[in-house]
């Protein structure tokens, strides 16, 4: 009963990153499969998972291919009810989804201008007002989760959810890029570079091949903000 999961360059891929999440949080077993972008292996995969064409795709053990991280989290979801992929309660579930459907589908200024880089970090990005509307959008949006679902924990809706799954990549392109938010969101993010499976992804992501040309930045470096 074994998933298999294809992905693309740790570092690189925060697709890949939410795919993962979704099995390595919530207990499913699975195995990798990796393939570094912009190479002829990466081709080689997706033949291997036909017809997806990006990553994170699953193969489920009934031979079912699904692609997509959201379509991947409610697919799990419905075959494995007891995991807590979402809230039971019937209110924070309402609120982890809204949560998910908005990091899939919005902040484009953020994901197009901060490009998710978990080998290095960035010491003088001045970031866009484009960029500054969309942490002031996650300020509001996590303050409003963290509010209506009364968590007392650092997750947005009680225990760890398909919503935090969503916002790792999130979480480490404010922290690479040095982006400015408010102390409640700091500390979510905070939360997510001290959480273990994010660390053992990033770890891993440190020797996953050489670093790729596309997402190098001409920006002053810095250690990384994390554990």
């Amino acid at each position: 009963m074994t998933y298999d999961l294809a992905l693309g360059d740790r570092a690189y891929s925060s697709w890949s990153l939410r795919g993962w999440l979704l099995f390595e949080k919530f207990g499913l077993p699975y195995r990798t499969h990796f393939a570094r972008f912009y190479t002829d292996e990466f081709t080689d995969l997706m033949a291997k998972f036909e017809p997806a064409k990006t990553v994170p795709t699953m193969r489920a053990p009934d031979g079912v291919v699904v692609s997509d991280s959201l379509a991947i989290a409610e697919e799990l979801a419905t075959r494995h009810p007891d995991a807590g992929f979402w809230p039971t309660d019937p209110t924070a579930r309402a609120v982890a989804r809204g949560l998910a459907a908005e990091m899939h589908a919005g902040f484009f200024a953020l994901r197009n201008d901060c490009p998710m880089n978990l080998r290095v970090a960035y010491a003088n990005f001045a970031p866009s007002d484009a960029v500054q509307a969309d942490l002031r959008r996650l300020e509001t949006i996590w303050a409003h989760a963290i509010d209506i679902c009364k968590s007392d924990g650092p997750w947005l809706c009680g225990a760890y959810s398909v919503a935090d799954a969503f916002f790792a990549p999130v979480a480490a392109r404010i922290a690479g890029y040095g982006l400015s938010v408010n102390k409640m969101a700091q500390h979510y993010v905070d939360a997510h570079l001290s959480e273990p499976a994010f660390r053992k992804w990033r770890e891993a992501s440190l020797n996953d091949g050489p670093d790729q040309p596309k997402y190098a930045m001409n920006y002053d470096t810095r250690p990384w903000p994390g554990i």
